[in-house]
């Protein structure tokens, strides 16, 4: 075990999401029963209907369509920002469950793309001093008796952000939007935003419709950083462009 990288799994999502999404949207403003809406809904193409509910900002209805991830290769730092989006929930795995001591190599870590851009040098002073903090929490699990979660609760106290963690988070649409918009601008921080970016490339890939224009702000018009503006907005549209592309070929 040691360095390792971002991994991202769709594991359920509400299938048909459009479908629900217009059902939540007719229901609204329909007199119809249920089952007359749901009849219309799955016999007609409801793209338009969405772009028009996307366009009038109701955007409560699709919160009725939810995805749940499965994410590996981040880190304790990634977690740290990523649980501040607070309609989610969140699976994370545990350091005091999971103990980290190793009597050959090192707990799983990431390291930064621009520390690794310094060099083999540079990156080797990294690896051992991940390896140091191995070292120092094998003998605070040591001193603690070796005992478990009893041991592991406070050993991992020392351990850096740096480290490994895996999480299971479900988020609705709506939240989802949210969080393109804020992660996969060029302003956030580098990892949250590759994370943000492989999960809208599996979103777009099961409803390309209903995720056609998430992303940055800069894909729907003037980029809301103001004089914060990374400079970048058309290659960032030119990005988001082609995964729209590409799912609704």
């Amino acid at each position: 075990m040691a360095q390792v990288k971002l991994h991202v799994e769709l594991l359920r999502y509400t299938k048909d999401a459009d479908e629900i999404v217009a059902m939540g949207g007719k229901m609204c403003y329909s007199a119809s029963d249920i089952d007359t809406i749901a009849q219309g809904v799955a016999t007609k193409d409801q793209s338009r209907y969405i772009e028009r509910l996307m366009g009038m900002g109701h955007t409560s209805v699709i919160e009725h369509a939810s995805f749940t991830f499965g994410i590996e290769g981040v880190s304790r730092a990634l977690l740290a920002q990523i649980t501040r989006h607070r309609i989610a929930s969140f699976s994370v795995q545990s350091q005091r469950y999971v103990g980290q001591r190793r009597d050959e190599g090192t707990f799983n870590y990431i390291m930064p793309p621009r520390i690794a851009a310094l060099g083999p040098e540079a990156q080797q002073r990294f690896n051992d001093q991940m390896a140091q903090i191995q070292s120092w929490y094998n003998e605070w699990v040591d001193a603690l008796g070796n005992a478990g979660e009893q041991s592991n609760e406070d050993a991992r106290f020392v351990m850096p952000n740096a480290a490994e963690t895996k999480i299971m988070m479900t988020m609705n649409a709506r939240e989802l939007m949210h969080f393109f918009s804020l992660r996969c601008c060029n302003r956030a921080q580098w990892e949250i935003r590759e994370l943000a970016w492989q999960m809208l490339e599996k979103c777009m890939e099961v409803a390309p419709r209903l995720f056609a224009n998430a992303g940055p702000g800069c894909v729907r018009g003037a980029c809301p950083e103001g004089k914060k503006s990374c400079g970048q907005a058309g290659q960032v549209c030119l990005r988001q462009a082609a995964l729209r592309d590409k799912n609704n070929a």
